[in-house]
């Protein structure tokens, strides 16, 4: 299908060709997945191998957490004591506070997003369980993804088997995103997450409630809505997440890049070029889709 674009036209493969183009210019394996959600096309490069997740499973996550909450089993203003086993972590804001307080259960997942706070991750993971969580990303078809840990080991090498820590793929991630998309209108999509539509409705506004803005939303326009998820693992830069025109949604892009250097040939840190080439992906598709 072709879409205009003004006095442009473009279609999705030569969308997926500019996309394969500026991954091409790099040394390391990158992956994504897009679907376009004005005619609900998707494209992929890599789409369907296995990768480390890093945080962009916060995403899964919290879509077991809130089908959790739907089912009584935990509810979204109970408290939640932060303890001091979950601190020992190297991401989030509440590693550095003394332990022993307690927040609200909605709290903890929003700090699990937004500022991808591993204190909470972990406290989250083992309330809600590795097993519901692998179980609702089975249900829904997300087969290339496993979480084994809710907190990775610290210290793992970079040289590391991919199975020592939790993987996914950049298809499973969009598939996942474009559910909890859907069933904030439809209540038998909601259904399929074992949610309802104002609860999917609750973790897309976690998800735009971002502040890690330095990938997916770094290229596009000023105050572009991304409910997005970032993710940096030992060798690993991510993101994932659904970017909007206005108040409409216009596509979904997540990106895996994997570098087992930490510096390129050219002397160019691996983060600093992943992060760039993550933004440059989300500009070509905004730049490609938006009306």
């Amino acid at each position: 299908m072709v879409r205009a674009l003004g006095l442009n036209t473009v279609s999705i493969e030569d969308l997926a060709n500019r996309l394969n183009s500026l991954c091409d210019e790099q040394p390391f394996q990158s992956c994504w997945y897009l679907q376009d959600l004005g005619t609900n096309e998707s494209v992929h490069r890599n789409g369907h191998t296995v990768v480390t997740s890093a945080s962009t499973r916060k995403i899964a996550i919290l879509a077991a957490a809130l089908k959790a909450v739907n089912e009584g089993r935990l509810a979204l203003d109970q408290p939640v004591v932060v303890v001091a086993k979950y601190q020992d972590n190297n991401s989030g804001c509440f590693q550095h506070l003394q332990p022993g307080f307690t927040i609200q259960f909605r709290d903890a997942l929003i700090m699990m997003i937004i500022v991808s706070d591993n204190t909470c991750t972990g406290t989250v993971a083992d309330m809600v369980s590795l097993d519901e969580i692998n179980a609702l990303c089975q249900s829904v078809g997300m087969t290339g993804t496993t979480h084994r840990h809710g907190i990775p080991p610290n210290g793992l090498p970079r040289n590391r088997p991919i199975d020592a820590t939790n993987t996914t793929t950049s298809a499973d991630v969009g598939l996942l995103l474009a559910l909890m998309l859907e069933g904030t209108t439809d209540a038998d999509v909601a259904a399929c997450l074992g949610s309802t539509p104002e609860l999917c409705q609750l973790a897309i506004d976690i998800l735009s409630w971002q502040k890690l803005r330095d990938r997916l939303p770094s290229m596009l326009p000023h105050g572009t809505r991304v409910a997005h998820k970032t993710g940096t693992g030992t060798r690993d830069c991510n993101d994932a997440g659904i970017v909007y025109q206005g108040d409409k949604p216009l596509f979904i892009l997540t990106a895996y890049t994997e570098s087992e250097p930490t510096v390129l040939d050219d002397g160019t840190p691996y983060a600093y070029a992943a992060t760039r080439l993550i933004g440059q992906l989300s500009r070509t598709c905004y730049d490609a889709l938006a009306q």
